[in-house]
């Protein structure tokens, strides 16, 4: 890419969309196309073919999707099937169209078997079962970089792959019951402590492993690898450090400035019980994630507060 191109970000409102129109703006790419959901329906076929043919962008990252935590994955099925199938299916298709040099599909790294060892390494994608609540959202996003592969095989388009681990950061999702594990344990800590609750209630035992990325981390990476990566397959990006749901509950709680006590509710699902990736591909390219988990909590938790703040106002 050079700083005239014309990218298009699918997404630019979510928190990973933001995020990389920041980094692009910062890196002095002045010539970005966004769309709202309201000005383009990407589950649309013919609208999402409009668009590409009246703007013919250059460059395209696909960072929209419709995502959520384990009660938003096991509830709606359908629509985290359908709408992320369509999301994927009709931006690839249109990019090859009308003649996009180069486009980055943002897949999840739920992909990956419930029970694959770990560290999860790029090969292990379809070796086993999936985790099954969050099953329909995974098969969509495993079609997306299949499409990226075949569309390279079969026309030559340079399209690419990026499987990140669990994000968090600036401009997430705190829906009471749609969003991921950070901004559920911020938001739930935040007014437990505004209230002055003696508990709060944490979903599972508290014992899964997870790896945690700042979302500014991924978009500094996905830059990176499309100016640098132009293979087959898809590449990891992680943190490289994993923590268990029980220490990241307690480390927010502390950030949050929260004094009561957390309950650990074991009738509710834990999800997969470890998912760390395997970054070997990306860090032999000469890239690694920069922000300490401590430090973007607490980035993330300001943002937290900024956006209490304008509701108030």
């Amino acid at each position: 890419m050079n700083t005239n191109s014309l990218i298009y970000v699918a997404g630019h409102t979510g928190m990973v969309g933001s995020a990389i129109v920041r980094a692009l703006k910062k890196n002095g790419y002045n010539n970005i196309l966004t769309a709202t959901s309201q000005e383009l329906n990407l589950i649309r076929q013919t609208d999402v073919e409009l668009f590409f043919e009246k703007h013919k962008p250059e460059y395209v990252f696909v960072a929209a999707a419709k995502v959520g935590g384990i009660y938003a994955n096991n509830t709606y099925k359908a629509q985290f099937l359908y709408e992320n199938l369509m999301i994927a299916a009709n931006i690839i298709h249109s990019a090859y169209k009308y003649g996009t040099k180069k486009l980055l599909f943002l897949g999840s790294s739920c992909i990956y078997p419930k029970f694959a060892p770990q560290p999860l390494k790029e090969e292990y994608l379809l070796t086993g079962a999936l985790e099954p609540t969050n099953e329909p959202y995974a098969i969509a996003k495993i079609v997306g970089l299949k499409l990226c592969d075949t569309y390279r095989f079969q026309y030559g388009c340079n399209f690419i792959s990026v499987m990140p681990t669990n994000l968090y950061g600036i401009n997430d999702n705190y829906h009471p019951e749609n969003s991921h594990v950070i901004p559920a344990l911020i938001k739930r800590f935040h007014e437990a402590k505004e209230k002055k609750l003696p508990e709060v209630e944490v979903w599972g035992t508290g014992t899964p492993f997870r790896e945690f990325l700042f979302t500014d981390d991924l978009a500094d990476a996905c830059i990176f690898l499309m100016n640098n990566y132009n293979n087959y397959g898809w590449i990891n990006v992680g943190s490289g450090e994993e923590i268990s749901i029980r220490d990241l509950a307690y480390l927010i709680k502390k950030i949050v400035g929260y004094n009561g006590n957390i309950v650990f509710n074991p009738n509710m699902p834990d999800g997969t019980p470890r998912k760390l990736l395997d970054c070997t591909k990306i860090h032999n390219m000469g890239w690694r994630a920069k922000t300490p988990l401590t430090e973007g909590l607490k980035i993330t938790y300001n943002d937290f507060l900024s956006k209490i703040e304008k509701k108030d106002q």
